[in-house]
């Protein structure tokens, strides 16, 4: 009996005469590619195909693949497929087998894990390494049992906990578009002029006809590449923000806390391939961060500038000074790819030619975590807590570690030394300029100890000697970078039994130096030289004084706070009040610098309560007011807050809901995030909400937008789509109500996209007023003057799935919401504009 050709059921099944889809042929053993088509046919699902034997063996994917590796994807064992069909991007009629659109989703190559190969499939298993744009790292393929009768063969897709994981994983919520010609689906599905006819070609009129479509492709991706260069400017060097010194952690959920990094500062400035690393001083070393700086580039991030730290690991995984001291080599040293530095992003100061540095610290937070969502080592986002300093301070401190940073979450980004950002370390470190050194009577060191001073009153006043710390190649570095700039007048005043055998040198150097503390003298007491700061001025280097801790509690007094504001639970003023003070990190990002309207209940949320959105005069200066002009040509002062205290004193007056514009107050005209609000008919099963709402997730995904879930907190649930502000409310409500409409018409036993309560019975209205110059919707983690105090809650879509209603938190949850808000970093934050469509 003849062997089954392997791409005879995958010929059987196609008409070559209607496809573009190119005809089944072998091609010779030996690659080892790998590509993931978005196929929407009748259902959407990705097709996983890996090259073996001169075909590409492949898998059906329903929910597409995961980064999480707690996430099981199933992946449905298909037939074979040529190779020439993995690069096919386009149309397959319909009727067809697999009709529909089909996206070149990811590519790369693949190799099985050392002492396994592609055999391993036969036996229902295969652990592999992808190298892919999307997909990387370990994955495994394992088969299931079958079950008696079952004609498909399901496997189960998952990825293996390694440095390419990601908790929050699903990449098929933000990879939407080609890696090929970077369009969406509804791109490709109405691109007729790429749609190529097969029908009777064989020989070279198929090979020229495929050579046709990738030509066609091509100038596709070429034309975009075109356009971006013509119109993206990379952002140009600003001075950072520094911290202040203190004596303690300061407390209290108004501040994030860091990992103070033990490297170099860094303003990384990009736009696409073209990058520039700046240091502190706004030196650009980008040639000394080669490796680096072609790890962003691969990015391929829109302009941006990211502050940062740039930091090389020791022996034993720790951040060390002295290992990236090592590389570096008082500056005329560069990375190599031998000894890898790090990037840690802490701030996002523009984006896409929005200025960001008047935006909440938590705020630029989240949307660089959303900036940086696919980056992979060597680039990585600081993590932080909020509040618990102490407890991550002594951590850090036992761990050996330099200390913590602690930022104001509301506080706007300012160039030079502020409050609002403060260090606490764990020993004392500072920098010093080197003024001289001291001969050594030990025979082949070159010499015995540096002089250090540092800046005061308009002079160099000296701060002692440090002697300990150099290894042999560190003395010969610094005798050579000391040999150039010897002098022989001292800059500083010092006694003349402290300048015997002093060779002096003129103040150009920079080191940093641990010790024990000052002597009352003020000189350094058991000091040990950490490296030359290459990066920073010598004439910058002064003393750092432990300032006061800045004060934690707010200045907003609550009256009443006994006052019951929810009857129902018993709950109270002074509860809502503390709830607001937890949560106002996670909401700030939101509800800061927007136009809000309140819903006020100052007896509590069983007697009146009233909408009020103008500013009457009576909230203090914590609560702000921008005039915003009116249709009949005049204008009204409207409320927002840029702070904390902002939320506190609206709550003081009696608000328990806060509801916002979709457009920031400092540029109202411009739409930065789109809501359609599902609004179910009374009594109806939540579960209907729940899938109408991925729906419509997927409907977005179609046409290229990136899409989040948000419970009401009432019975509904919003989908929420950011947007760079770069269109105007005509054209907002347009594509809001065209979309709406759309989904009514193709399913109106399902929705409904009028108010008209009498249509709305057994549908869901999609709410797509919210998206008109003036209307507002409810914010996340705002509190409902509903009964048991519930609140607005941003999900995730996986977990979407398993919520039984719209209202599963209420204000007396503030400490679990603000643990599950580390699975929702970058949640409501997106680089898109609106599809032309």
């Amino acid at each position: 009996m003849s062997r089954l050709h392997p791409l005879a059921s995958y010929n059987a099944k196609r008409d070559f005469n209607r496809t573009s889809e190119p005809e089944g042929k072998m091609a010779k053993k030996g690659g080892n590619s790998f590509v993931v088509q978005k196929h929407a046919a009748t259902r959407l699902h990705w097709d996983f195909r890996l090259e073996v034997d001169g075909v590409l063996k492949s898998w059906a994917v329903t929910k597409g693949p995961s980064l999480d590796p707690d996430d099981k994807r199933l992946a449905v064992r298909t037939e074979d497929h040529p190779l020439s069909y993995g690069s096919f991007e386009g149309n397959i009629p319909k009727g067809e087998y697999g009709g529909g659109s089909v996206m070149l989703w990811d590519r790369g190559w693949w190799e099985p894990i050392p002492g396994k190969s592609a055999k391993d499939i036969e036996d229902g298993h295969l652990h592999f390494i992808l190298h892919g744009e999307r997909m990387k790292g370990e994955w495994l393929l394992v088969r299931m049992k079958g079950r008696a009768g079952e004609k498909r063969e399901n496997w189960l897709l998952r990825k293996i906990e390694d440095g390419e994981a990601r908790r929050n994983g699903d990449l098929v919520e933000r990879a939407l578009t080609s890696v090929l010609t970077d369009r969406s689906m509804a791109q490709i599905a109405g691109d007729i002029a790429g749609t190529q006819s097969l029908k009777g070609a064989r020989g070279k009129t198929f090979t020229d006809r495929m050579q046709a479509a990738n030509a066609h492709n091509a100038k596709i991706g070429r034309t975009k590449v075109k356009a971006i260069a013509k119109t993206e400017a990379m952002p140009r060097f600003i001075k950072p923000q520094l911290a202040t010194l203190v004596d303690h952690v300061p407390v209290g959920n108004e501040w994030l806390h860091e990992i103070k990094y033990d490297g170099y500062r860094a303003l990384v400035a990009v736009s696409g391939e073209a990058i520039k690393i700046y240091t502190r001083s706004g030196l650009d070393w980008t040639d000394k961060f080669g490796p680096l700086a072609g790890a962003i580039k691969a990015l391929d991030l829109p302009p941006a500038l990211i502050d940062g730290e740039i930091i090389a690991f020791d022996a034993d995984g720790n951040p060390s000074f002295s290992a990236l001291q090592a590389v570096l080599k008082r500056g005329h040293g560069a990375e190599r790819a031998d000894t890898p530095f790090h990037f840690f992003a802490f701030d996002l100061l523009s984006f896409d030619g929005m200025d960001l540095k008047s935006l909440p610290a938590i705020e630029r937070k989240e949307r660089l975590e959303a900036l940086l969502a696919d980056a992979e080592q060597p680039i990585h986002v600081a993590d932080h807590l909020i509040g618990s300093g102490e407890k991550l301070y002594r951590s850090l401190c036992q761990a050996g570690q330099e200390g913590i940073i602690a930022k104001r979450v509301d506080a706007p980004y300012r160039s030079g030394r502020t409050r609002a950002w403060v260090k606490v370390k764990c020993t004392r470190r500072q920098e010093f300029v080197i003024v001289g050194w001291t001969r050594s009577k030990v025979k082949g060191r070159a010499f015995s100890s540096l002089l250090l001073a540092q800046h005061e009153g308009g002079a160099l006043v000296y701060k002692g000697k440090v002697g300990t710390g150099f290894d042999a190649a560190t003395m010969t570095d610094l005798a050579e970078a000391m040999s150039p700039i010897a002098t022989g007048t001292s800059q500083i005043i010092i006694s003349a039994a402290q300048a015997r055998g002093v060779q002096w040198v003129k103040p150009k150097l920079v080191a940093e130096v641990g010790f024990a503390e000052f002597t009352r003298e003020g000189l350094v007491r058991h000091g040990s030289f950490l490296g030359l700061r290459s990066d920073k001025l010598a004439k910058t280097v002064k003393p750092e004084k432990a300032a006061p801790t800045p004060p934690s509690a707010t200045a907003i007094r609550i009256s009443n706070r006994a006052r019951v504001i929810f009857p129902e639970s018993g709950q109270t003023k002074g509860e809502l009040a503390d709830y607001y003070a937890r949560i106002a990190p996670l909401m700030l990002p939101f509800a800061a610098n927007r136009p809000i309207s309140l819903v006020r209940c100052p007896q509590g949320r069983a007697k009146k309560c009233f909408f009020q959105k103008h500013d009457s005069g009576a909230f203090g200066d914590h609560v702000r007011h921008v005039a915003i002009r009116e249709k009949d040509g005049g204008s009204e002062d409207y409320l927002y807050v840029d702070d904390a205290e902002g939320l506190i004193a609206c709550v003081q007056m009696g608000t328990i809901e806060f509801h916002g514009w979709a457009s920031r107050a400092d540029a109202v005209e411009k739409p930065d995030r789109m809501i359609f609000d599902l609004d179910p008919d009374e009594g109806m099963d939540f579960a209907r909400v729940r899938e109408a709402a991925k729906d419509i997730r997927d409907h977005l995904r179609d046409i290229g937008l990136i899409s989040f879930a948000m419970l009401s907190g009432g019975k509904g649930v919003h989908v929420v789509v950011p947007l760079s502000p770069t269109h105007d409310w005509d054209a907002h409500k347009d594509f809001a109500a065209r979309f709406a409409q759309a989904l009514s018409a193709a399913e109106p036993d399902r929705f409904v996209a009028t108010m008209s309560k009498a249509k709305r019975k057994d549908r869901i209205f999609i709410d797509w007023l919210r998206n008109q110059r003036g209307s507002t919707a409810i914010l996340p983690y705002s509190a409902r003057a509903r009964a048991g105090a519930p609140v607005a809650i941003p999900v995730d879509w996986d977990e979407l799935n398993d919520l039984q209603d719209a209202h599963p938190y209420e204000i007396g949850d503030a400490e679990i919401l603000g643990e599950r808000a580390g699975k929702l970093k970058g949640w409501g934050f997106a680089a898109q504009t609106l599809p032309d469509l």
